[in-house]
């Protein structure tokens, strides 16, 4: 395929995807795990609180809370405390994207906190064991091979929606192919390499993910469950 000289453009674009995706991934996945303790929490305020979280993000379309993050950020801190900040295109991506993760993800964690084995659990607090020390060594490896499965499915979500960014200016992979596009005034060509490049990335982590579920489920297989 002919890019015109515009294929290094798209590595770039590519590359500018990717971060947008992982860092996403990281700050998602933190809001995630919050999420589902706060869900599972003694305390009802904090139950009320992920559950309005969880019901509020997952009821918005990413790219309503891609523009609400860019454009509303600056003028609410002008508007409550007179500072002018602006926000980077990659930055309201950033937030936009770990919030809307993270509520999917607060779901996924929070049913595979119900299905660790409460005599684990009861064991560790037997033998005196600390509340982060049973969260850390007992419930966070089971948690993570529990949720997997799930929160792979959401990162192949995430790293689609990271076209969304490129709405509010920010040189991604998609924003990338339309400016070739326009330029070259060759929108097929452009917008197909983009499709092509989204596509290998996604079998890429699709066999990434495949591998670290088998490495997580070791144990389990040999033991035959």
């Amino acid at each position: 395929m002919d890019l015109h000289g515009f294929g290094h453009l798209l590595l770039a674009g590519t590359w500018v995807t990717l971060k947008l995706a992982f860092v996403s991934l990281f700050f998602g996945l933190v809001l995630g795990l919050l999420g589902a303790l706060a869900k599972r929490s003694s305390l009802a305020p904090l139950r009320w609180l992920a559950t309005t979280y969880t019901t509020l993000m997952r009821g918005l379309p990413e790219l309503l809370l891609v523009l609400i993050i860019y454009f509303g950020t600056t003028e609410l801190l002008l508007h409550l405390f007179d500072i002018y900040v602006e926000v980077s295109a990659f930055a309201a991506g950033v937030a936009a994207l770990s919030i809307a993760f993270g509520a999917y993800a607060t779901e996924v964690f929070r049913g595979a906190l119900q299905e660790l084995p409460k005599g684990q659990i009861e064991a560790a607090q037997a033998l005196g064991m600390k509340p982060f020390k049973i969260f850390w060594l007992v419930m966070l490896p089971q948690l993570w091979r529990l949720a997997l499965p799930g929160l792979g499915n959401l990162f192949l979500v995430l790293l689609k929606d990271t076209a969304l960014v490129s709405v509010i200016g920010l040189n991604d992979l998609m924003r990338q192919a339309y400016v070739a596009a326009g330029f070259t005034k060759l929108p097929f060509t452009f917008y197909m390499a983009a499709a092509g490049i989204y596509l290998v990335l996604t079998i890429i982590f699709m066999q990434l993910l495949r591998l670290m579920e088998q490495r997580a489920n070791r144990g389990y297989l040999e033991g035959g469950r």
